[in-house]
């Protein structure tokens, strides 16, 4: 694919499912090992939904990690969510990687996780998906 469109590797973020990441087989670690080497950033998608295998988890040539909205809405109302989420984002620190919280809704849980020193944020807290036109208007404002 980076052939045929001529992007260059560092643009290309690959998301892959925990359910992937955690799988027994070396090929995904192998397979992973060599999209890294050539520039491609790789994330583990919906971190925390699946059965995590911490031991597999620290073998993964991973850049990113992001954490499933289901415990970003809990947040400011379970201290479950805030537990796991604050485990996630100290883990993700610890081994080196970035993490980012999915679904960001509210100014309290953009609040929590700039706290716990989260790196990035998606979600409807700042803008809904644009069009194209909508988009460029609000990149002209800024």
């Amino acid at each position: 694919a980076l052939v045929t469109t001529g992007l260059a590797p560092e643009y290309l973020e690959l998301e892959i499912t925990e359910s992937v990441a955690v799988g027994k087989s070396d090929i995904i670690i192998d397979t992973l090992k060599e999209l890294r080497t050539i520039g491609v950033t790789v994330s583990i998608d919906d971190f925390g939904t699946e059965y995590s295998s911490l031991s597999r988890l620290k073998q993964l040539p991973i850049d990113k990690i992001k954490i499933d909205k289901q415990f970003i809405q809990g947040l400011s109302k379970s201290q479950n969510d805030e537990s796991i989420t604050s485990f996630i984002i100290q883990l993700s620190k610890n081994l080196g990687v970035k993490v980012i919280a999915e679904g960001v809704e509210t100014k309290q849980q953009l609040a929590y996780l700039s706290e716990n020193s989260c790196d990035e944020i998606q979600g409807y807290y700042f803008y809904k998906p644009l069009s194209l036109a909508a988009l460029e208007t609000a990149m002209n404002s800024i």
